[in-house]
């Protein structure tokens, strides 16, 4: 773990139509070390700024993490996803994520089931159309929830030289990480999620169906956005415990996220949590996370000792860690944490 391929930042799409500004961050996230990038879907598409990306860098691994699967058919995912990785030269990673259901049904005016199940096909459907892509044989999927049986030469794109890019799901429970397991080729894990969560419920989880499918670990990739709390001066460094504080709120507010909550001991917090929520009293939510809470959740510390921290915490549980800084935090901190991390893994 922690070695070239492994360390991941973001670009960011959603706050700003500026070209300039995404070309600068692919320049800040190869110059601070990082191996790969993920760009996510939230008020802006998700697979643009990876565009720009393939076209600045020659190296950087870049990911959706994530594109909101339910929104789009398989098809229209596949054709992008096929297209980036050939733009990017076998650099792309599909990360898909099912988002919840008013989003679904009322943002996207999409049909909404079982998200686990459908998951499942999706996933399956990708690959049965990538496979016709690459063979040339006759796409004949039918499933439940999609049927995709009419590819002709004109619509079908030439071989892949690099194959199709692999596919990771994002999954807090049980269900969605069990179709991450048996059906895609990686866990994108929630940035709502503990090391002894990790250990005691998603891990064993996935090797479940691992085994199910007769794959290992080897076979499989588990990331992570690990949240951080840091700073180089004390003003920033306060700055950071209170957005990731409100941050841990925020996610502790959500039903979805209860279970870990809960492993932790600490169901009464979600409840008041998501009471808080409904009244939307942000300030009141972000106060009931103490530091046991907090440090649970983040890694706080020094620059200088975080990497140290991520490497104690985290050695052995996932293959790739993102940091995830909810607040502003300077490109020479980041690529002190960077660092660090990597004189740790080396047992420098």
């Amino acid at each position: 773990m922690y070695v070239d391929g492994n360390l991941g930042g973001s670009i960011d799409g959603t706050g700003g139509a500026d070209l300039n500004v995404l070309a600068e961050q692919v320049g800040t996230a190869e110059r601070i070390g990082y191996d790969g990038i993920w760009s996510t879907e939230v008020s802006r598409d998700p697979f643009l700024p990876l565009l720009l990306a393939a076209d600045r860098s020659t190296s950087l691994q870049l990911g959706t993490g994530v594109a909101v699967a339910f929104a789009r058919s398989p098809m229209t995912m596949a054709t992008v996803a096929n297209d980036l990785n050939t733009f990017s030269q076998g650099r792309f990673v599909l990360g898909l994520g099912s988002q919840i259901q008013p989003h679904i049904t009322r943002r996207f005016s999409m049909p909404w089931s079982a998200p686990a199940d459908r998951m499942r096909e999706y996933i399956h459907a990708l690959q049965a159309i990538w496979h016709s892509w690459q063979t040339g044989d006759k796409l004949d999927f039918r499933g439940d929830h999609y049927q995709h049986t009419l590819m002709t030469p004109m619509f079908s794109p030439a071989a892949n030289p690099f194959g199709p890019p692999p596919v990771m799901v994002a999954a807090v429970g049980p269900k969605m990480t069990t179709v991450a397991a048996e059906a895609a080729d990686g866990l994108l894990v929630h940035g709502f999620t503990t090391a002894r969560y990790l250990r005691e419920v998603t891990l064993p989880t996935v090797e479940k169906g691992l085994v199910a499918t007769g794959r290992t670990r080897g076979d499989f990739t588990t990331s992570y956005p690990g949240l951080i709390a840091t700073g180089a001066e004390e003003r920033d460094f306060n700055e950071a415990l209170a957005r990731v504080r409100h941050q841990i709120a925020f996610y502790g507010a959500t039903p979805a996220y209860r279970a870990v909550l809960e492993l932790h001991g600490w169901s009464e917090l979600h409840t008041e949590l998501h009471r808080l929520s409904k009244a939307g009293d942000w300030d009141a939510m972000t106060g009931l996370i103490d530091d046991e809470v907090l440090g649970t959740f983040a890694v706080v510390g020094e620059p200088k000792d975080v990497g140290r921290d991520i490497i104690r915490r985290f050695d052995g549980l996932i293959d790739r860690f993102t940091l995830y800084t909810p607040y502003p935090l300077d490109e020479a901190t980041r690529a002190e944490i960077v660092e660090g991390i990597r004189c740790e893994s080396r047992g420098a």
